[in-house]
């Protein structure tokens, strides 16, 4: 098994937004709508081992543009990765992501730049200071990075059962095309208590995401289905304005 494969499933879980406050579902945080994502501070236990936080840290200045910025830091067995990702407000894309990965045998850092008018992502991969790999990669449309498909859920106003959306994601060094497609409504118990969620499902079978039906509409749990089967579940939630 390749130690990227590991890795991909470390950033793949951190789709997940859950949402927890002393075990009382009704505490979750009302005022927090579809465009407060800024300032949320989002903990996780990822099953078998692991551990993760992402943190929305609001409007930066990239290259003289305005961008979100979010930040995922996990730490899977004895693997440490870190990524910062700079994306559109407005549209939700990517522009920019920097990751590294760190562990007792491996030391990698990786940035993946997006022209979404050229529809490319140019991957630089490190090994300490030295280049190592370098590809530019080319869609028929844009480019999305899988950590952001969940804010494009949470945008939408009016989900029904049946509704689903296509698009294309970076995964490694190529690109892969899922449909995400909303099953039902389920009533799902976790550690944070009993919710009504929605239940999504990727083609292909990559991951389930159950996402909290009400406001602030962040997942709940995730399931991965890849090289080895992953469960993410939450463990603490706060947002400040």
């Amino acid at each position: 098994m390749k130690i990227h494969k590991i890795l991909i499933l470390s950033v793949i879980a951190l789709l997940i937004s859950v949402n927890y406050n002393n075990g009382n579902n009704n505490s979750l945080r009302a005022e927090v709508d579809i465009n407060g994502y800024s300032g949320e501070t989002i903990q996780y236990l990822i099953k078998p081992a692991g551990k993760s936080e992402y943190k929305n840290l609001g409007t930066v200045d990239l290259n003289g543009m305005k961008a979100s910025l979010i930040t995922l830091k996990s730490k899977i067995l004895f693997i440490n990765v870190s990524e910062k990702i700079f994306y559109d407000p407005e549209s939700l894309l990517p522009y920019r992501t920097e990751r590294t990965n760190s562990g007792f045998w491996v030391k990698e850092y990786r940035t993946e730049d997006y022209d979404q008018k050229k529809f490319t992502v140019a991957i630089k991969i490190f090994k300490g200071a030295k280049l190592v790999k370098e590809k530019i990669i080319k869609a028929n449309g844009p480019i999305q990075n899988v950590n952001l498909l969940l804010f494009y859920l949470r945008k939408q106003p009016d989900l029904k059962i049946g509704w689903h959306f296509t698009a294309h994601v970076l995964e490694e060094l190529k690109l892969l095309k899922v449909d995400l497609k909303l099953l039902s409504v389920d009533d799902i118990t976790i550690p944070a208590g009993k919710f009504q969620a929605y239940h999504f499902k990727s083609v292909p079978a990559k991951f389930e995401i159950w996402m909290n039906k009400n406001i602030p509409q962040v997942a709940l749990i995730i399931k991965l289905k890849n090289i080895i089967d992953c469960t993410i579940s939450m463990k603490g939630y706060s947002h400040s304005q």
